[in-house]
């Protein structure tokens, strides 16, 4: 007898079904979530533990999530050479893109000029509040960030849940399995049964994704008020718009060549985004879309190379953002930048926008860093943009996570191990829930 789709059926059943769908849930946890910090912006703070209690507990399974699919997944793949194919081809992906972003902000800040006619002096600006972020950044070199790579243990690098360190110490283990041969299956076996157990896990923790979008939201909007983006809406906007013109016309062209819709990707990752939305980190989020890049057809081991470097060195929209915002502050503090000044801006950001990776307020820290060695822009005028560096970390972290899942799917179709099938199947399906597990974790 043939199921018959709920879904597709009129009346109270189909209602029901809807409001059982998780990002149906989670988009009203955003609706409440502003209301209540709107109206109730005391109540809308103390809020604030639901939604960093919902990213501790995602941030808990991301480490042994990732090493465990990196390592079946590169011990699967058999010739080492693919590793090394795909990581190589990852950077190039990386470098072009992230470098574009950068130039994008550049250009768009020059003939927008969201600063233009405020004329604000910077000795008149109080730097308390962003003193934190600039101790941070003088902290972020590139000598040190390489070294953090490496953990101090083994067992350190699971322990501290610093992606790059999981990732490190994932990928050695997992080429020293392929190396044994046939001495790693029963390893293999274990860990595969793992990561079916960590997949499970995150499937039950995302249902308590409605809980800590709330909290999140709520929080934000009592903290920092909407009365805080009418001041500076010509930075908001720009920034926003141009965010989405890259994902639509960059990211949206960069699809078509490979075959798939930009449109469908969004709609298939709804969830996801939704969630990010919510929480404004796109850490949030990051279990659900490895899975999902999985379901569409993309192979384990790109997904798990790709994913996490990505997350580290494929910051679209934070790269868009920290030129934008450097040529913001120059023109609200009347700075002329010459050419010179501007391609010292960007050269600059394109170092410090990798040795922040990992660090929490990322973004912010990441372009404090970059003010801190190009003089001609006082780091004080950071202090400007602080009110709505909040409501800018979410649009950054949704085209950061946009950004990510086209280049998972990109890079799994240069190594030709892309199933067309899986993903045309993926991307024209109505399933959209968060956390589903792969095809190989499935449940009999």
């Amino acid at each position: 007898m043939a199921k018959v789709n709920v879904a597709d059926q009129p009346g109270p059943k189909a209602a029901i079904r809807l409001h059982n769908q998780l990002y149906v849930q989670v988009l009203i946890a955003i609706a409440l979530g502003v209301t209540v910090g709107y109206f109730w912006p005391g109540a809308g703070e103390a809020l604030k533990p639901l939604g960093d209690a919902f990213i501790k507990l995602v941030k808990m399974v991301i480490a042994p999530l990732i090493f465990l699919t990196i390592v079946t997944g590169i011990a699967g793949m058999g010739e080492l050479r693919s590793v090394g194919r795909v990581a190589s081809r990852a950077f190039i992906y990386f470098l072009f893109f992230s470098t574009l972003a950068l130039i994008i902000g550049l250009i768009v800040a020059n003939v927008v000029q969201p600063g233009a006619g405020m004329n604000i002096d910077p000795a008149s600006l109080d730097t308390k509040a962003v003193a934190d972020y600039t101790s941070k950044a003088h902290d972020q070199t590139l000598i040190g960030f390489l070294l953090n790579v490496i953990p101090a243990t083994f067992a350190g690098a699971l322990a501290g849940g610093e992606i790059l360190q999981v990732l490190f110490v994932a990928i050695l283990f997992g080429i020293s399995l392929a190396l044994i041969g046939d001495q790693a299956t029963p390893v293999l076996r274990v860990l595969e049964s793992a990561a079916a157990a960590f997949f499970r896990l995150v499937a039950i923790l995302m249902r308590t994704a409605p809980i800590g979008a709330f909290g999140a939201m709520a929080f934000t909007i009592g903290k920092y008020g909407l009365s805080s983006l009418a001041n500076l809406a010509s930075l908001l906007v720009t920034f926003y718009v141009t965010s989405a013109l890259f994902i639509v016309v960059v990211l949206g062209a960069v699809s078509a060549l490979n075959g798939f819709s930009i449109f469908r990707l969004i709609s298939y990752l709804k969830a996801e985004l939704l969630l990010v939305l919510g929480t404004s980190s796109s850490e949030a989020a990051l279990p659900s879309l490895m899975q999902k890049m999985e379901r569409a057809g993309c192979p384990k081991a790109v997904v798990g190379l790709v994913v996490p470097t990505g997350y580290s060195f494929n910051l679209d929209g934070t790269n868009i953002y920290m030129t934008l915002a450097a040529l913001f502050i120059a023109q609200a503090t009347g700075v002329d930048l010459s050419l010179g000044d501007q391609l010292l801006l960007l050269a600059v950001a394109m170092l410090s926008s990798k040795g922040a990776a990992g660090v929490t307020g990322a973004g912010f820290i990441t372009l404090a860093a970059t003010l801190s060695v190009v003089p001609s822009v006082p780091v004080a005028g950071m202090a400007l943009i602080l009110g709505i560096d909040r409501f800018m970390s979410e649009c950054r972290s949704i085209t950061n996570f946009i950004g990510n899942a086209v280049a998972t799917v990109v890079v799994s179709r240069w190594e030709g191990r892309l199933d067309r099938d899986a993903l045309a199947s993926a991307l024209s399906g109505p399933e959209s829930a968060l956390a589903a597990a792969p095809k190989e974790y499935d449940e009999d």
